[in-house]
């Protein structure tokens, strides 16, 4: 086996957000490629052939985390509608109901009599929050494009690039092919229009903003037009956000003025549209931010790079995320249809590439809908076009929110869940009070349901909003973000989060008179009655679940931090008194501590077999037999449900190693009342939870780390018989690269994060097989503890090949030498590498590089070849930083390259202060 350096790997580092697993590259027709599996350019893309008119379900969604757009693709009156994420109705406001703890005695009272009816009405007067709703995610408005009609529009095509993170239209009209571009862009926070066509001076169209908003238009100057307004007033609370959009044309050729809140733009042969918003919204309990400042600074940094420059910085932010994971499930001829072809006619044709779509959208709408600093993807992500959406488009805790980021650890998106770990900070002080106010109690809480102004009481009323454990959930999400990074710095800055949520229940849990255990009274099994029309109870299944994460969370965090050991002893205590897991009547999980029979027998929740998934607390061979009872419960609730609901079904049949069920719900998934012809999922209507749990599902298909160890395929279909994926990530800090065919495994490729003991469990191990490490070429020592089992010590940044016997390695990246750069003096820091090999394609780069004092501010890279071409790239600004540490990721070249010889890769960082070397250095073959 041959050696390759360990630089040759890319590093996940300490937050584990690792890229993707570099030597899992098959190329076409290679003995680990899927048979039929031939890559076509544009199949990780979305497709039609026709405008979406004015259906906003058939426009393609593009974003940077904070901006949003939805993009139409008319040819008459072409409209992008604009979202920020912090434009929400109202303003802050104080959720708690000052008559909750005076009432709780007389609320458990009549709970624990089975006088739920009494319960349920007296917490609708003293429990419910002020408001009794929160309030709604709104819409900015929209950029509407009136072009000249020049003919009927022939040879159209629309496209949404899930690789490039781009919407683009084009189409004849008139003799003369006209192009638009749009992408939004995270580095220099604008969205950006480009117009073009292949006939000079043939572009002409008028602008204008509009919005069911309270608005006002402008022309600030003569090339801008812009939109001033304020949110909407809800449920008693003035609207407070300002916000101002901005968009400015940037012609070459004819001619641009703007007057009366009109832009024209005549005669030009192409145009740069950049589209800046601004928001007065600081934080939950700020309202007074520069909304005017930030949008004409933002667009006037935008103005002053050429198009070319914003599409690169947009490409490697974007990118460095989206390349990560690469997945490939074979594929057909329904591939060659258009997407809502495909959708509608999915049930009756074998399809299978369309699920690596589902997954790479799912993970192309996280990205665009939560970077950090923003705010995280609420229950349409950052797409809305109402003032009152259902639901009011915010974040409902018992389902939608924690499952938008089930995908972010499993699919190498680690950055993109720190959104919700800001959020849990603010949740920490608003439901501090509604913990005293309510409960009498310490610590914090929240409820089913919250918004950006983060409402923490009961809402909405008391059959869907008594549910005291939607922070617990959020808490426990914590520490399984830990899990997949064993980042010690995160969970230091959040373990009072962790310990806050315990510290509530340590204080109001209560004894159940009947059966001694300790419960949450009033609760409730989200939104599902128990008897006809009431919900409330004493002790729920989910609740117990939920809190024996939490418990353990708290608990394995305090030791890991080396914190609050007579705190640790305390909820220790309180786990071991809640009540267990239970088996019903019909051989199915209880979802109340009675055996009760659910009056709706295919409610859309299942929120007892949260202990199933995302819990860990079922399992095949450490609980058989919940987990059979976990089986008979699903196969009661049915298979039928909402979009969302379908989704966590996917999960829940994964995690029963079910692969032929899981793949029979994502199916039924894939149908035109269950998604959109833009591949939204629908509850009905759009809710975006179903998108990120299929992601999520498909994931858990393949790889699953929730029982401390690595299990390989676990649930993999026959439907897909052939297929690889790289880069999925498990927890205890692992990146996983797979090859299988005829359903079984070829080749199994492991990264670990850190040093450790690793077990893997496939069965692929029931057969001859390989195991080395790549990194040193030695053989791991192993044990065997069971027969599908492998056990072995890893070593951080060493990568390790299991494979059949005789299956061809995958081809590894090429051979480095390393001349150990020293620090340079200056302001920049200066490395250069040697590479050796041949190859028939380009060559990608990531560079880690420990900043001084001042942050990185931009770099040049350049690759010299064996032929004496030289290729320089200068880029500026668009890096990740945590801490001293700065990743610029995806220095590319993407052109022909000679065969052999050595290439030598050059790296200079620049910026206002001493930088060490490039300390890791990845190259590999694209």
């Amino acid at each position: 086996m041959s050696r390759v350096s360990r630089r040759h790997l890319l590093s996940a580092g300490a937050a584990g957000a690792g890229a993707t697993l570099l030597p899992l590259g098959w190329p076409t027709g290679s003995a680990s490629a899927p048979a039929g599996a031939a890559a076509v350019a544009d199949d990780l893309r979305l497709r039609y052939d026709r405008p979406a008119g004015t259906e906003w379900l058939r426009a393609l969604p593009i974003g940077n985390g904070r901006l949003g757009a939805m993009v139409f693709g008319n040819t008459d009156t072409e409209r992008l509608q604009l979202n920020e994420d912090t434009v929400w109705a109202g303003g802050p406001y104080d959720s708690s109901n000052s008559r909750g703890a005076a009432s709780l005695a007389d609320i458990r009272r009549l709970v624990f009599a089975d006088q739920w009816s009494q319960a349920q009405n007296l917490i609708n007067q003293a429990m419910l929050g002020k408001p009794v709703g929160q309030l709604a995610y709104q819409t900015v408005g929209n950029l509407k494009l009136t072009l000249p009609a020049t003919g009927a529009a022939s040879q159209y095509s629309r496209v949404l690039d899930l690789t490039t993170a781009t919407a683009s239209v084009s189409y004849v009209s008139g003799g003369v092919r006209f192009q638009r571009e749009v992408f939004a862009s995270a580095p220099d926070q604008v969205i950006v229009v480009r117009l073009t066509a292949d006939r000079a001076n043939a572009i002409t169209f008028t602008a204008t903003f509009d919005s069911p908003q309270r608005t006002t238009v402008s022309s600030p100057d003569g090339t801008t037009i812009g939109l001033d307004g304020i949110s909407g007033s809800m449920e008693g609370i003035t609207g407070s956000v300002r916000f101002l959009a901005l968009a400015q044309a940037v012609t070459t050729g004819g001619s641009v003025t703007s007057s009366g809140g009109t832009l024209r733009v005549s005669g030009a042969t192409s145009v740069t549209l950049l589209i800046s918003i601004g928001s007065s919204y600081v934080d939950f309990r700020t309202v007074n931010g520069d909304y005017q400042g930030i949008a004409r600074t933002r667009l006037a940094a935008a103005r002053a790079l050429p198009h070319d420059q914003l599409r690169s910085r947009h490409l490697a932010d974007y990118q460095a995320l989206f390349n990560r994971v690469s997945i490939d499930l074979g594929r057909t001829a329904a591939a060659d249809q258009t997407t809502d072809v495909r959708i509608a006619r999915h049930a009756e044709q074998n399809d299978p590439q369309f699920a690596a779509l589902l997954f790479q959208f799912g993970r192309y709408l996280l990205i665009s809908s939560s970077r950090p600093g923003t705010q995280p993807a609420n229950l349409q992500g950052i797409w809305n076009d109402s003032m009152a959406p259902q639901w009011d488009s915010k974040y409902t805790i018992n389902a939608n929110l924690p499952m938008n980021y089930w995908l972010a650890d499993t699919t190498n998106l680690s950055e993109c869940f720190l959104p919700v770990f800001d959020m849990i900070k603010d949740l920490t002080v608003t439901g501090a009070r509604t913990a005293q106010v309510q409960y009498g109690a310490g610590g914090w809480v929240t409820h089913h349901n919250t918004d950006a102004w983060r409402g923490s009481s009961v809402v909405d009323g008391a059959v869907w909003g008594m549910w005291q454990t939607g922070g617990a959930w959020l808490a426990t999400l914590i520490w399984d973000h830990y899990r997949f990074t064993g980042d010690v710095e995160f969970l230091r800055a959040n373990y009072a989060a962790l310990k806050g949520a315990a510290q509530f229940f340590l204080d109001t849990l209560v004894a159940d008179p009947a059966r001694g255990y300790l419960v949450t009274n009033p609760s409730n099994s989200p939104e599902l009655p128990h008897h006809t029309d009431v919900s409330v109870c004493a002790g729920p299944t989910m609740d117990n679940q939920i809190l024996r994460d939490l418990f353990d969370a708290v608990t394995r965090a305090g030791e890991v931090l080396d914190l609050d050991a007579p705190f640790r002893t305390r909820v220790r205590a309180a786990r071991d008194r809640l009540a267990p897991m239970r088996v019903g009547s019909r051989g199915n999980i209880q979802e109340w501590l009675a055996d009760w029979i659910e009056p709706e027998r295919n409610h859309r929740h299942v929120s007892h077999l949260y202990g199933l998934h995302p819990s860990n607390q079922i399992t095949r061979r450490g609980t058989p037999q919940l987990h059979e009872a976990a089986r008979r419960t699903l196969e009661l609730r049915g298979d039928d449900g909402t979009g969302w609901s379908l989704a966590w079904k996917i999960n829940y049949w994964a995690r029963l190693e079910d692969g032929t069920r899981a793949h029979k719900l994502y199916r039924d998934l894939v149908r035109t009342d269950r998604m959109a012809p833009n591949m939204f999922d629908l509850h009905p209507p759009f809710q975006i939870d179903g998108n990120f749990g299929a992601t999520s599902g498909i994931a858990e298909m393949l790889l699953q780390s929730h029982h401390d160890e690595l299990h390989l395929l676990p649930a993999l279909p026959s439907a897909w018989p052939a297929g690889r994926v790289s880069g999925l990530r498990g927890r205890g800090g692992y990146t996983v690269a797979m090859a299988w065919t005829g359903g079984r495994a070829d080749e199994f490729l492991i990264r670990a994060d850190r040093d450790g003991t690793l077990k893997v469990r496939a069965a692929l191990f029931t057969t001859a097989h390989t195991l080395g490490d790549l990194t040193d070429g030695s053989t791991p020592g192993t044990t065997r503890p069971e027969t599908d089992v492998v056990q072995f010590t890893v070593r951080a940044g060493h990568t390790y090949r299991a494979a059949r016997p005789g299956t061809s390695p995958s081809p590894s990246v090429p051979a480095s030498s390393d001349p150990g750069p020293s620090p340079s003096s200056g302001t920049g820091a200066t490395a250069v590498y040697t590479v050796t090999g041949s190859w028939s394609g380009g060559l990608q780069a990531e560079v880690r590089v420990t900043a001084g004092a001042a942050p990185i501010t931009g770099w040049t890279v350049s690759w010299t070849f064996p032929n004496g071409q030289v290729v320089n790239q200068v880029w500026n600004g668009s890096h990740t930083q945590s801490g001293t540490r700065v990743t610029v990721s995806n220095a590319a070249y993407n052109g022909a390259l000679p065969a052999g010889g050595s290439t030598t890769f050059g790296f200079l960082a620049g910026g206002n202060g001493p930088h060490d070397p490039p300390a890791d250095l990845t190259v590999s073959t694209r």
